[in-house]
């Protein structure tokens, strides 16, 4: 409003004197007029109240022309608007657009917020590049070239999956995955994103400035200083290692993230020593959720509260902590030449034992503890275990690398931090440690791919390799590579590192989760860092280490395969190669084993040197090695195995056949239920290089081992006169060799199950069962048993094992007195869990969730899907929970059966539903199958539903056979037919339940120890229909068109090998192998199959 304020009333009145007398110009009124004293609570302004504002009347106005002029009037520029008022999304350039399509005149009409029309030119898809090295898709994309900006509409992100908050920024995300984010500019809200990926793109800010894009070479920084904070690399900039850096904001990085999030501070803060050495800080942290390469669980840290240089020591062993004191004194004052005069931690039992505080106090060192409850007291090196572990997680989740490298990415943010400057100090920790300054342009991103020089190469082969960056050395200059092909991680200073093109393609992995547990953690793993390290201080950041479950890293294609997944790793911390195991810190037991190999070799005249044959290459071979633990997880032997590269052989010259058996798990867990019936005695025995007993009938020249060249004979190959592990024949020739020795003794070959054997001799039997070279033996009388043993000791090297207690990863609890064996696999299960990253997760109440469809149609549906399942290791998840289903747990066999049927191209629901089943073991590893000693007569049980396949129609079949009150066999299992009733689908379970129960009657037959196995097994079906056809063909349209094959069924009945049973649905204990049941329901079948958990029996 322009002029003085002048009431409404007075200037109607005017108005109507005017136009009432028809007088010439209206004169001022002279009415005085009163005087607002207060002020406006709109605008803050004198002289009118907050209902008569002109602020308040125009701002609905204003507001809509600051829009429209936003849009219409504005400079052009590449920025997008997030609008929640925008219906559709709205670009007003071609530039970007994937695909499109023309649109006439008036075809489609877009209306403003003010009601004005507007015509789009032109629709389709747009990617917009983003800041986090990722894009977003826009789909039905609006051009309108009288547009001036792009907008983004909220409720079309929606439609799509996406969720949208808002505050000072906003943030989009999709699957709880923070996708991109802006920021409030202006009362409009920008995305923040990049133009092109090329360092040297200008583009254009939404202030109309044209900058220079130099965000990458400070993001680029960012990345090989360990993801410090930009005020950190400013301090760099101004103290002149990276003067020539031009600093600009950093973008979004999603590493950092997801790994760090901090509380508010402790403000108070204490006095500063005023030289190195005065104060140390110390403080352990661990166990981990996952074990370093090494079997490292714990570190611990030396911080120097003068200079904040750090120290950091991996441990396997909290107690650990006393020696890694020590070694850190020696160093330090040895370099220093001072002494350590304060040690200040937290009152952590590994400081208040009685040796560490009497070597404190032998040494003249104080010895400081924080308050209890008070670790802010101890706030230095506490905030260093947290920023140390924040720039793992981040660095983890910047790369390809499994969790088991936090070791590395820990040695490697030590070291960056002693040379980054901090708020804390004027300097660098290493300047005020050593007195010099630091280059900073040796340092990489960790976790980038590089090419690494070769040693001695052939002229042909190629001279490098690629392998990933995972560290500085501190005993010599250069760079620590991991080499995927060789499993290994090594030294070499000739590379060629790939850094830019791995910024370019960058795609965030998934959650990391690396934190601290109260209690035990799990597996180990190879090649271990050195646990010393030189390291760095700082002040920034938290733990949470991976799984993989939030977001997923995936790798561009050319680097596929540079990328460990968990489930490839080994277990244990055991040396790769001969060198590693002379290296490692129990080369004494390596070689004492080696040399085991190599007599056993010699023993059995496995070969002979000869001169290599003209035109013949020799297969290569090399040492594998293995620390065999038992049930407690302690080491009990060092196996080292010589194995030839039989992967090099060729069919028809090498070798001719390969076939070999061995015993069926079905088969053991039959004998070991009658065993308990019978209060049999179970005895186990090793076969020490079994495979050495194996004789070949080709020509196999062989490189003789590393570490056991003849001397004087470099030259010779070993001509095999035996078959040797890694050779595709090896496992037959053994088998072979096996069979004849065991047939001489007196035993029998079942034919049904041909590794397994029985010998019976009046009324002491022996049953002898062979899976490669562990052998059980089952019998009634010791004496024979000790005879039996005795014989295969002679004919074999062997290792007597005593009373059977860990048989093929399953464990054997035994109650004698009770008649009762039960199997668990609890071990396992942990090791599954903790290789796939599902340790922490929720616990499952079903391993299949009722009403959960999955289907071949749930593929992948964008880039997005796809570079996340690329990562995931399906495959491998789905084959470690069949090994469990296959041994010991018939629970989650019908899980199994449905998520392995999408294993060609699995997408995100699938992958949800294997974690599903490994919450529900997570919950139910203690369970365990029991046989409680009842009586031997089997009973089975099939079911089938009914067209659930909704990818084929096909129908699921379920079976299960119990003796002595457990399951023995199960299935689940897809017909290969599709069914036209319940009642045809009920048939063909049926038909291929009988089949089973003929192998076993056979099988419990020759076994010569079950008194009712010629009788007719019944099995139980809850299909009418079924039950009468099975007898006699009843409703001829019906069955008309059912394949000749499943009428066996009516052969089988009718030669009285089986009778089929009707029985109510409930009872039915194949019900869980169909289809998802109510949890109780589950439980009662699982309870009647023997199933039980492991408590309900200690």
């Amino acid at each position: 409003m322009v002029g003085k304020v002048a009431t409404v009333k007075a200037r109607q009145k005017v108005k109507k004197q005017q136009k009432k007398k028809q007088l010439g110009p209206i004169k001022k009124e002279t009415k005085k007029v009163t005087k607002i004293k207060g002020k406006c609570f709109l605008c803050g302004e004198k002289g009118h109240w907050k209902r008569n504002c002109p602020k308040s009347q125009n701002k609905k106005e204003e507001g809509n022309l600051n829009y429209l002029e936003t849009c219409f009037l504005a400079d052009s520029t590449d920025s997008w608007i997030i609008d929640s008022g925008a219906t559709n999304h709205v670009c007003y350039s071609l530039q970007g657009f994937q695909e499109r399509r023309k649109l006439s005149k008036n075809e489609i009409n877009l209306r403003l917020g003010n009601g004005t029309l507007v015509s789009a030119s032109a629709v389709g898809d747009i990617r917009v590049y983003l800041d986090s090295r990722r894009h977003l898709d826009l789909i039905d994309v609006y051009y309108v070239p009288q547009f001036k900006r792009n907008l983004i509409s909220v409720s079309c992100l929606n439609k799509f999956g996406y969720s949208v908050t808002f505050n000072k920024v906003f943030i989009i995300s999709k699957n709880d995955k923070i996708i991109c984010q802006g920021t409030l500019e202006n009362g409009l809200y920008f995305l923040h994103r990049n133009i092109s990926h090329s360092l040297d793109t200008e583009i254009t800010e939404p202030n109309h400035k044209r900058v220079k894009l130099s965000t990458d070479e400070t993001y680029l920084w960012h990345l090989r200083l360990g993801h410090i904070n930009l005020n950190r690399i400013k301090r760099l900039v101004c103290d002149g290692p990276l003067s020539d850096l031009k600093v600009d904001d950093l973008p979004t990085c999603e590493s950092c993230l997801e790994g760090k999030m901090t509380k508010r501070t402790f403000s108070a803060k204490g006095a500063r020593a005023t030289e190195c050495l005065g104060l140390i800080h110390t403080d352990v942290c661990g166990p981990m959720s996952i074990q370093a390469r090494g079997g490292y669980e714990y570190f611990i840290t030396f911080t120097d509260d003068y200079s904040r240089f750090g120290y950091v020591y991996l441990m396997r062993h909290k107690s650990d902590a006393f020696d890694m004191f020590k070694a850190f004194k020696a160093e330090v004052e040895n370099q220093l030449e001072k002494h350590i005069k304060i040690l200040r931690s937290d009152r952590g039992g590994e400081y208040l034992s009685g040796e560490f505080q009497q070597y404190l106090i032998d040494n003249g060192i104080v010895s400081q503890f924080s308050a209890p409850g008070t670790p802010q007291q101890n706030g230095v090196t506490e905030r260093r275990n947290r920023t140390l572990l924040d720039m793992v997680r981040s660095m983890l989740s910047y790369s390809t690398l499994p969790i088991s490298f936090w070791g590395y990415a820990l040695q490697t943010a030590i070291y960056i931090l002693n040379d980054v400057p901090s708020k804390s100090v004027p300097k660098t920790p290493h300047e005020l440690w050593t007195g010099r300054k630091t280059s900073l342009q040796h340092l990489r991103i960790f976790g980038c791919p590089a090419h690494v020089l070769k040693g001695k190469t052939e002229k042909m082969e190629s001279r490098s390799e690629t392998c990933i960056f995972v560290g500085y050395p501190k005993e010599t200059k250069g760079y620590y590579f991991y080499s995927p092909s060789d499993l290994k991680v090594f030294v070499s200073t000739n590379a060629k590192f790939l850094e830019k093109d791995y910024m370019n393609d960058f795609v965030p992995r998934s959650r990391i989760v690396l934190n601290e547990m109260s209690g035990d953690t799990i597996p180990r793993e190879v090649t271990q860092p050195n646990p010393i390290v030189s390291s760095d201080p700082t002040q920034d950041q938290q733990p949470t280490i991976p799984r993989r479950s939030g977001r997923v890293r995936t790798q561009p294609e050319r680097y596929i395969g540079l990328g460990e997944s968990g489930e490839n790793l080994p277990d244990d911390d055991d040396p790769y190669t001969y060198k590693e195991a002379m290296e490692d810190v129990d080369s004494r037991h390596w070689q004492k084993a080696m040399q085991s190999e190599i007599e056993s070799m010699f023993d059995n005249k496995v070969w002979s040197l000869v001169d290599l044959p003209k035109g013949i290459k020799p297969i290569g071979c090399k040492w594998v090695y293995k620390r065999k633990r038992g049930m407690d997880g302690k080491v009990e032997t060092f196996k080292a195995r010589l194995v030839a590269k039989g992967y090099t052989q060729k069919e028809g010259i090498d070798y001719e056949e390969t076939f070999s058996p061995v015993a069926m798990l079905k088969s053991i867990r039959i004998l070991l239920s009658i065993a308990a019936s019978l209060d049999l005695e179970i005895w186990q025995m090793d076969v020490k290089t079994a495979f050495l007993n194996g004789s070949l009938d080709e020509s196999i020249y062989m490189m003789q081992p590393e570490g056991f060249i003849e001397k004087g004979q470099v030259d010779k190959v070993c001509k095999l006169q035996k078959s040797i592990y890694g050779l595709k024949q090896a496992s037959r020739s053994w088998n072979i060799r096996f069979d004849q020795a065991v047939k001489g003794f007196g035993f029998i070959q079942n034919p049904d199950e041909p590794c397994v054997y029985k010998r019976i001799k009046g009324d002491k039997l022996v049953f002898l069962i062979l899976y490669v070279d562990d052998i059980l033996l089952i019998g009634n009388d010791v004496g024979v048993l000790t005879s039996v043993k005795e014989w295969l000791a002679k004919q074999f090297d062997m290792k007597d094992l005593g009373e059977a207690s860990f048989i093929l990863g399953i464990q054997v609890i035994r109650d004698r007195k009770n008649r009762t064996i039960a199997l668990p696999q609890a071990s396992y299960i942990d090791k599954i869990l903790s290789r796939f990253s599902m340790q922490d997760s929720k616990k499952g109440m079903l391993p299949f969730r009722h009403g959960i469809k999955l289907s071949k149609e749930q593929v992948p549906k964008n880039e997005h899907e796809e570079q996340f399942m690329s990562r995931v290791p399906y495959a491998s998840a789905v084959g470690s929970l069949m090994y469990a289903m296959l041994c010991t747990r018939p629970d989650i066999c019908f899980a199994v059966g449905i998520v392995s049927r999408f294993q060609s191209k699995p997408g995100p629901d699938h992958w949800t539903a294997v974690k599903h089943i490994f919450k529900y073991l997570k919950r139910t590893r203690d369970n365990m199958l029991v046989y409680s000693g009842g009586d031997l007569v089997p009973v089975g049980y099939t079911d089938s539903d009914f067209q659930s396949d909704s990818d084929s129609r096909k129908s699921t079949s379920g079976a299960v056979f119990t003796i002595g009150g457990g399951a023995v066999i199960w299935r689940s299992i897809k017909q290969s037919c599709i069914a036209d009733s319940t009642m045809e689908a009920e048939y063909v379970a049926a038909c291929e339940a009988a089949k089973e129960a003929v192998w076993l009657r056979q099988f419990l037959i020759d076994l010569e120890v079950v008194p009712s196995a010629n009788k007719q097994i019944t099995i139980y079906c809850d299909n009418s229909g079924a039950v009468a056809n099975s007898k006699e063909p009843r409703s001829h349209k019906r069955g008309k068109h059912i394949e000749r094959k499943y009428h066996l069924l009516r052969e089988i009945v009718q030669r009285g090998d089986v009778t089929i049973t009707k029985i109510a649905s409930a009872e039915n204990l194949a019900d869980p192998f169909t289809k998802a049941l109510p949890q109780k329901s589950f439980d009662g079948h699982l309870e009647n199959m023997g199933l039980r958990d492991m408590t309900h029996l200690l």
